[in-house]
């Protein structure tokens, strides 16, 4: 298969161009060059924000495009436009935050629930609503042959927000840790690599439309991947679990200062409690979190022990002397 990454050499991008290389599929990057793309790739340069910036693209078929946009929509509907009639089939990597908030848990919260407002047509917006106008930008020009990736958390090697390397750098260091609470608290989430096989498989078999792409329910808990941290390091850490009231009154911020961790309540229920049957009866198939975790960690001793950080996101985890303090 040809296939076209408008991006493809960093987190998300970068693991689907390595699991299409590994077929054999013909694979062309579209980037601003700012990173190298993997071996074994065509790599076309443009920047999509710019005047003429899509120059690169104005001629070359391809079977699919994969576009992982998280900005204006506009730069997607102005991609997906110029390509509409030289590809074959478009998936969007989108997010599950395009459902409207409060999103219901359970088998309610599948792909036909509430969705927020946005149009292709948006300049810079929030990114739920930019993350939707993007979707609605690759419907507008693929209709049928748009295959919508609405992912859940994604972690794992390569990533960029710095979740997962926050704790595990943490850990490393040793000594006591705060551990929010609840212990058995379930979390959802997808390896990126794991993303990259189910999306590819998904396109070769011609699926399209919306798909909630994260791990089922439970698939693993906060002491699970806790716990893993402080194995794969081989730390001498202490693992001090609080309750979630103690932490919130502490004045810790949920999600950003702690990743991974969110309190009960509305927001919890709605990150942690997505139904991904569609996904799962289309073939998704999560690793263990001991695997994520341990591979995780050497990707990030194999670059020196500190992850690379997206502008475009602030950097997550609690500063050392506000956790001494807490502790």
């Amino acid at each position: 298969m040809r296939l076209l990454l408008l991006g493809g050499t960093e987190f998300v991008g970068r693991a689907l161009t390595e699991d299409a290389l590994a077929p054999g599929w013909e694979v062309t990057v579209f980037h601003r060059g700012t990173h190298a793309p993997p071996e074994g790739v065509r790599a076309l340069h443009g920047d999509r924000t710019a005047e003429g910036g899509l120059a690169a693209l104005a001629e070359g078929e391809w079977d699919a495009v994969v576009d992982t946009w998280a900005g204006a929509p506009s730069v997607v509907r102005d991609s997906a436009g110029l390509l509409a009639d030289r590809v074959g089939r478009h998936v969007y990597v989108s997010s599950r935050s395009v459902y409207a908030f409060p999103v219901p848990a359970g088998a309610a919260a599948a792909e036909d629930a509430p969705l927020v407002d946005g149009s292709p047509d948006d300049g810079e917006v929030p990114y739920a609503e930019s993350k939707r106008g993007g979707e609605l930008a690759a419907l507008d020009a693929f209709g049928e042959r748009a295959l919508l990736v609405r992912a859940g958390l994604i972690i794992g090697p390569y990533e960029n927000i710095g979740r997962l390397p926050w704790w595990l750098n943490r850990v490393a260091r040793g000594g006591p840790v705060l551990a929010p609470g609840p212990r058995d608290l379930a979390l959802q989430f997808v390896d990126v690599r794991d993303l990259a096989s189910w999306t590819l498989d998904a396109l070769a078999a011609g699926r399209s439309g919306p798909y909630d792409l994260v791990s089922p329910p439970g698939h693993a808990t906060m002491a699970e991947l806790l716990e893993e941290c402080v194995r794969v390091t081989g730390a001498d850490a202490e693992l001090r679990w609080k309750e979630p009231e103690a932490v919130l009154a502490a004045g810790v911020e949920p999600w950003w200062e702690l990743p991974f961790w969110l309190p009960p309540g509305e927001l919890r229920d709605a990150m942690y409690g997505a139904d991904v049957s569609r996904a799962l009866a289309a073939g998704l198939r999560c690793r263990p979190v001991a695997e994520t975790v341990a591979d995780t960690w050497a990707w990030l001793q194999a670059i020196g022990g500190t992850a690379p950080q997206r502008p475009d996101r602030p950097a997550v985890g609690l500063a050392p002397e506000r956790e001494a303090e807490l502790l």
